[in-house]
């Protein structure tokens, strides 16, 4: 029977791959999901942003993801890490939920329980990562945690430290009581920690302003964030760094190490800029890079070489200067315009050349 002892059982499978909470939700279309990527998208605060907002009725809708669907199994991994200790250099800061591939083992634990329900005569599809389902909503659903006000999903007793990931079957699990009650009341710490004010109402994102958002767009990163992007150069912990139920609780559920792969918490951003497109796609691995073009990871670099790059004393002085003199004199005008600001921020003026042939640079040059 497909009782609260088969999910257990289902749940068992994926212990081994560092799940720790998991949960059932229906199956049916995810309206109050839908309403708020709609809103958001008619207010003006998506900013370009693809994943689940490119197609919200399919994201919000289990059965497209797998037709006469009954349940969605649910699952939680935790990702903290112990914190890794700066190397010497400039360095580029990497959000935790990058510095290890969490979502690989998540997967794995997901495709064993698919497996189960399948030899079951169940159809049965794993999703992790992926624009075809606004998983954060299914998880709400399941009775995994609350919105927190910075819209991420809280897990009792544990905090937001965690990927989520999910099955979608014809299998009528018995689902979940509801969602859990908020566990935020009048905290606004995460609000109030936002370095660019992107939290615009409480769960609201204003996606231009988002750290993690304007790290991963194309284009040009607007003058009035670098100085916010500081030493960042993949994602934005800070609305997290300062949740109290997270920062208190989330050490409760951490993962085990124990793998050849090591944590990628700092990016030496002198090494990427001086780096070929090859070495560039290598250094900057699984992580998401808009069109694949490293031109992207070259920008938030020279971002961050503008903000730490005052702190390279000794060998590293020498360093900074010639990898900004190529970079002022690179073929792409998006690079020569960061690299002008960069120069700028560091006092190295005699560098700066006096004129440039693109719009762009030229703007640069031209700001006090």
């Amino acid at each position: 029977m497909l009782d609260a002892g088969y999910v257990a059982e289902l749940t068992e499978l994926t212990r081994s791959f560092g799940v720790t909470h998991t949960g059932v939700a229906p199956a049916d279309v995810l309206l109050r999901a839908r309403v708020a990527i709609e809103q958001r998208i008619a207010d003006g605060l998506v900013d370009g942003m693809q994943f689940t907002f490119k197609n919200p009725a399919r994201s919000t809708d289990p059965q497209r993801a797998v037709p006469d669907a009954r349940s969605v199994f649910v699952a939680a991994r935790p990702y903290l890490l112990p914190d890794q200790e700066r190397p010497d250099g400039p360095m580029g800061r990497v959000a935790r939920y990058a510095w290890l591939d969490h979502y690989a083992p998540l997967r794995e634990g997901l495709w064993a329980v698919a497996r189960r329900l399948r030899a079951d005569g169940y159809k049965a599809v794993p999703f992790a990562d992926d624009n075809s389902i606004v998983d954060r909503e299914v998880a709400y659903r399941a009775g995994l945690g609350w919105f927190g006000k910075n819209a991420n999903l809280l897990l009792p007793g544990a905090g937001s430290w965690f990927v989520l990931g999910c099955v979608v079957t014809t299998a009528p699990l018995p689902v979940a009581a509801g969602p859990v009650d908020d566990g935020c009341g009048t905290c606004r710490r995460c609000l109030d920690a936002c370095p660019t004010g992107a939290i615009v109402a409480e769960g609201v994102i204003d996606a231009a302003r988002c750290l993690a958002w304007v790290l991963q767009k194309p284009g040009i990163i607007p003058h009035h964030l670098r100085e916010a992007v500081g030493d960042r150069i993949y994602g934005c912990d800070d609305c997290q760094d300062a949740c109290p139920p997270t920062v208190r609780l989330g050490r409760r559920f951490t993962v085990d190490v124990s793998t050849d792969e090591p944590p990628m918490a700092w990016l030496s951003v002198l090494q990427l800029l001086m780096a070929d497109d090859a070495g560039v796609a290598q250094m900057w691995g699984r992580w998401y890079l808009a069109e694949r073009d490293p031109r992207w990871a070259r920008r938030n670099a020279l971002v961050v070489l503008g903000n730490v790059g005052g702190l390279a004393v000794g060998p590293h002085t020498h360093t900074v200067r010639a990898v900004l003199a190529d970079y002022l004199s690179h073929h792409d005008p998006v690079l020569r315009a960061h690299a002008v600001w960069a120069a700028r921020r560091l006092g190295l003026h005699d560098l700066m050349p006096v004129s440039d042939p693109h719009p762009d640079v030229q703007r640069e040059l031209q700001m006090p």
